[in-house]
C-alpha cells in the first residue's frame, strides 16, 4: 500500500499465526531482495479487556519495531477495511503510542493522532552545519523539525543523517522534517526517517510535526496543507484551546493498494 508515496508491506496477521523475526521483517521491506518498503504493517486481534477494534503493529524498514506511523496508520485502516469488509465509518485500533481512530472518505482517511508530547521550540544545535535553530515535536515518534527557504535544494540525507543522530535528541533519535512555507496555510515537507534511514516521500507524523510548528512560529490555522515529497497534498487538522495549546491533531489523505500477493520467506 500506499499513504502519498510511504509505502508499506500490510499482513492480515488476526489469528496470530505469523511469527517473523526482525531479519525476516527487514528482508520484506528490502527493495532489492524483498518486497520494498518503507515499514511492514500488521492486523493483530485485541486482547480481552482492550477496548479497540484491532491492533496496529509497525516495524520500520531495518525490522525494528516503531511507537506510530502516520500514513502507515491510514493504510492500515484501508486495509482493515480491505480485509474485514467492515461497513464502519470508524474504527479504532491500538499502537504503542496510544489509541488512534481512523475514518473513512473513499479512498481518503482521517486517522486522530496522539496529543504532542515534549514540544519545544527554538532549539539551538552544533554540528559540521555550523549553528542551527530546530524544534521538536513527538506527534507519536520524535521528530525535528527545520524550516528551510528552499525545500529542494537541501541535503536532506546528509543534514538529516547528522541530525537524526545528534546528542541533543539522543538516546531515542528523531525523524528529522524540513519545511518551506509556499503560502499562508500551506507548506511543502520533506523528511529523513530513522529506522529507513533515508528520506521517504512523505511522513505522516512527520507532517503533522511540522504543521504544529507553524502554527506556534508562523500562526497557521486548521488545516494546514502539506505538499510531500510523494506528491500528493497532506492535511492536517487540530483546534486549539484559550490557553494556545493545540489538541485534536488529525492527518487527511490518500491511502491506496498497489498490489497483493505472495513471498515465501
Amino acid at each position: 500500500m500506499s499513504g502519498a508515496g510511504n509505502d508499506f508491506v500490510c499482513i492480515d496477521n488476526r489469528f496470530g499465526k505469523i511469527k517473523l523475526t526482525r531479519r525476516q521483517r527487514e528482508h520484506l521491506c528490502h527493495r532489492q531482495f524483498g518486497i520494498g518498503a518503507d515499514g511492514l504493517l500488521l492486523i493483530e486481534t485485541p486482547k480481552k479487556g482492550q477496548s479497540v477494534d484491532y491492533i496496529m503493529r509497525y516495524y520500520n524498514a531495518d525490522g525494528g519495531e516503531a511507537e506510530m506511523c502516520g500514513n502507515g496508520a491510514r493504510c492500515f485502516a484501508r486495509f482493515v477495511q480491505k480485509t474485514t469488509r467492515t461497513r464502519k465509518k470508524k474504527i479504532t485500533f491500538l499502537t504503542p503510542a496510544g489509541v488512534v481512530g481512523a475514518q473513512f472518505f473513499g479512498e481518503q482517511v482521517r486517522v486522530d493522532l496522539t496529543p504532542v508530547e515534549g514540544g519545544k521550540l527554538r532549539i539551538p544545535v552544533q554540528g559540521s552545519f555550523g549553528k542551527l535553530t530546530v524544534h521538536y515535536a513527538d506527534t507519536g515518534v520524535p521528530h525535528v523539525v527545520v524550516p528551510v527557504r528552499n525545500a529542494e535544494k537541501t541535503d536532506v540525507f546528509a543534514l538529516g543523517r547528522e541530525l537524526r543522530n545528534h546528542k541533543a535528541f539522543a538516546p531515542r533519535g528523531a525523524n528529522v522534517n524540513f519545511f518551506e512555507v509556499l503560502k499562508p496555510n500551506s507548506i511543502r515537507v520533506r523528511t529523513y526517517e530513522r529506522g529507513v534511514e533515508d528520506e521517504t516521500l512523505a511522513c505522516g507524523t512527520g507532517v503533522a510535526a511540522s504543521a504544529w510548528v507553524t502554527y506556534h512560529l508562523k500562526g497557521f490555522t486548521s488545516p494546514v496543507s502539506v505538499r510531500v515529497q510523494g506528491g500528493p497534498t497532506l492535511k492536517v487538522y487540530f483546534n486549539v484551546t484559550d490557553e494556545g495549546e493545540v489538541t485534536d491533531l488529525q492527518l487527511h489523505g490518500p491511502a491506496t493498494f498497489v498490489y497483493q500477493g505472495e513471498i515465501d520467506v
